[in-house]
């Protein structure tokens, strides 16, 4: 019989956190978005006081102020490179991983007895908070869907074991009918209202529901969500993800930019990075679409909003050319006197990069170019993000969001490694 498990970081961002400045433990900590807007992460102390996901930091000024609130801004530097050492210390015990988001992934436990099964992942969950400090809760199950809400469960029980198994006894029932059916995997706030006026309000209720009325309602998506609730795998893991179709990067700034010069290096920072994506995925981009905007929230300045979208001569996934195309098209729409809040560049026409399809009048040289961009991503997954990066980025940083509580990036900057100092009179008589 098919097993998955879903591996899943407690409070990730918070967690990352706490691995490099131990006194964060035991004490409410939040991680704000972009611009240090809204809460995107909090620790379980932080949850207890009433702190919401994605609750304007505004909101919470006394509360931070009264109840010693601990304010991050998000460092994703940090996160990325912890997640990455997270799974990979997953992978060493199960190769057969599906990465879902920056802190889950799917596992498959094919091949490992049913006897030997708990055992085995206690044992990898015991291995990835020695090596990395991230605690981890896992759900066990015949189908993803129920491995999903296994880890749910698991995450509630914070006295036990942090792994949780369905799919295997009577009690499943009885589990099935704690859960929200706002809690199953795919079932979103509108799903859930639809099925709650027909009395559908529990997990249980959703796997008992006629199929072809879930079909009518749900769509063909919704049906499979039902059968993987009666345990018949309608999912399959993906090592391979499909390549994005769209790749943006934007930004709001944390103060307006008014000189071109400086719209300029943000647009070259946000291409640099779809173009890294672009790479990873090993695609290419024909179409580039480049956007900026004022303040909509500002009455008291003028307002404008507008975009430029570029066909390229050929689809391309180097860096230089990108961001050529990308301050060309940003030129066009650029208007003097205003004060913008906020840009981005958006790829789309996005195919893969192999078999490259070579034009005749193309002063690109694509393997020259292909060797240039190869030596520039391995020197920065390995040195640490913008340790290469284009001239046209510059070297300021006036454009960058705010960050007014930004934590060291531990891993990935020399600058900024963590500093042991040790005491000499120590021991002294």
């Amino acid at each position: 019989m098919t097993t998955f498990a879903l591996v899943d970081c407690n409070n990730f961002y918070a967690s990352c956190e706490r691995v490099f400045d131990p006194s964060l433990e035991h004490r409410p900590l939040i991680v704000l978005s972009n611009n240090d807007g809204c809460v995107v992460a909090r620790s379980n102390e932080a949850k207890a006081l009433g702190i919401g996901m994605a609750q304007p930091v505004f909101e919470l000024r006394d509360l931070i102020r009264n109840r010693g609130v601990v304010v991050r801004s998000s460092n994703y530097t940090l996160y990325d490179d912890m997640s990455r050492r997270v799974f990979s210390t997953v992978q060493s015990f199960f190769p057969e991983l599906e990465s879902y988001s920056i802190d889950e992934a799917f596992l498959d436990l094919d091949g490992i007895a049913s006897g030997d099964l708990l055992e085995s992942v206690a044992t990898m969950r015991k291995a990835v908070l020695q090596y990395t400090g991230i605690p981890v809760s896992i759900g066990i199950g015949p189908t993803k869907t129920l491995a999903k809400v296994a880890n749910h469960l698991a995450k509630q029980d914070r006295t036990g074991s942090g792994v949780t198994r369905l799919g295997t006894g009577a009690d499943d029932e009885s589990t099935l009918a704690s859960v929200d059916v706002g809690d199953v995997w795919g079932i979103g706030p509108r799903w859930k209202q639809t099925l709650a006026t027909h009395g559908i309000h529990t997990a249980l209720d959703l796997r008992r529901a006629d199929d072809r009325w879930i079909q009518t309602r749900l769509n063909v998506v919704g049906l499979r969500t039902v059968h993987e609730l009666r345990g018949i795998p309608a999912f399959t893991l993906e090592q391979a993800p499909p390549p994005r179709q769209t790749i943006m990067r934007s930004r709001s700034f944390a103060k307006p930019i008014e000189t071109w010069d400086e719209l300029a290096r943000a647009l070259a920072s946000f291409t640099s990075r779809a173009a890294e994506k672009l790479r990873d995925q090993h695609s290419t981009a024909g179409v580039l679409t480049v956007s900026m905007a004022t303040d909509r929230y500002r009455t008291d300045q003028p307002r404008y909003a507008n975009h430029a979208t570029a066909r390229l001569p050929a689809p391309v996934n180097d860096t230089p050319t990108l961001i050529r195309h990308a301050l060309a098209a940003g030129q066009r729409i650029w208007k003097e006197g205003f004060h913008f809040k906020k840009a981005g560049v958006q790829l789309t026409a996005i195919e893969s990069s192999q078999p490259e399809q070579l034009q005749l009048f193309d002063p690109l040289d694509p393997g020259t170019s292909n060797r240039v961009m190869h030596v520039m991503d391995h020197i920065n997954r390995t040195m640490g993000t913008g340790t290469l990066r284009s001239a046209a980025m510059g070297t300021g940083e006036a454009w960058i969001t705010r960050r007014q509580h930004h934590s060291p990036r531990y891993t990935t900057c020399w600058d900024e490694l963590v500093e042991a100092t040790a005491n000499t009179n120590r021991g002294a008589s």
